[in-house]
């Protein structure tokens, strides 16, 4: 089970900040930001968040305002909300010894074009998965329109092909990437966007190896302080 433990302000960058979402007020500015980015692009269905044990929410505020929200879900005996159309792909990952997470509920506001921002969240999200919860592969569920950007700037792979997601009444592929490859990327391209890489990813645009170990060991510093 996850704990809400980290409720401080995990990155922040004078009017910009990325914090844990672990309020009733938190999750219901994040829903709205979904909903409206969500209607915005023509999918259906409601996206209240909800306090749930096994999904952490991460969000993107700039003075203030909500501008950005991605969730990860920990895998667990109830499964991801991704078992709904694609339960036999996890099932055979799972039979290898995988530990799944799966990135869901991903918005950002339209009017916040930093590549860098973005990066941020993405990278918060993948230290969650990996360092705080050992998992192995990060699932997604993506719009046809989206998947060229999730496998050419972040590496992911088709796992199936496209069917109807009844949730937002509108297709998706199931993608995945192994959190090693994640990495391995991260320790090649990380923070070097300012450097004129000819790096064409989006990896570039992550932390940098230095300062991901340094919001690592003090996640990792909280996290022992809350289980003492």
């Amino acid at each position: 089970m996850l704990s809400s433990q980290y409720e401080d302000v995990i990155v922040n960058q004078g009017k910009y900040g990325i914090r844990l979402t672990d309020t009733a007020e938190g999750r219901n500015s994040a829903s709205m930001l979904i909903s409206k980015m969500y209607a915005w692009r023509g999918y259906a269905g409601t996206h209240q968040l909800h306090d749930d044990p096994n999904r952490i929410t991460l969000t993107a505020t700039d003075q203030g305002e909500t501008v950005g929200t991605l969730t990860i879900g920990i895998d667990s005996p109830i499964g991801l909300a991704a078992d709904q159309i694609f339960k036999p792909e996890l099932d055979a990952h799972r039979a290898r010894g995988a530990k799944l997470c799966e990135f869901t509920k991903f918005a950002f506001d339209t009017n916040v074009r930093s590549k860098t921002s973005l990066a941020n969240l993405f990278h918060l999200a993948v230290i969650y998965a990996r360092d705080i919860h050992q998992c192995s592969d990060i699932m997604i569920e993506v719009n046809p329109r989206h998947r060229r950007f999730y496998e050419h700037m972040l590496g992911f792979q088709r796992e199936a092909d496209v069917r109807i997601n009844p949730r937002v009444n509108a297709p998706a592929y199931l993608l995945r990437v192994n959190l090693e490859y994640v990495t391995d990327q991260i320790r090649q391209h990380g923070g070097t966007f300012t450097s004129g890489t000819t790096e064409r990813s989006f990896y570039p645009y992550f932390f940098s190896p230095r300062e991901e170990s340094g919001i690592i060991n003090r996640l990792l510093a909280v996290d022992e302080q809350h289980a003492a």
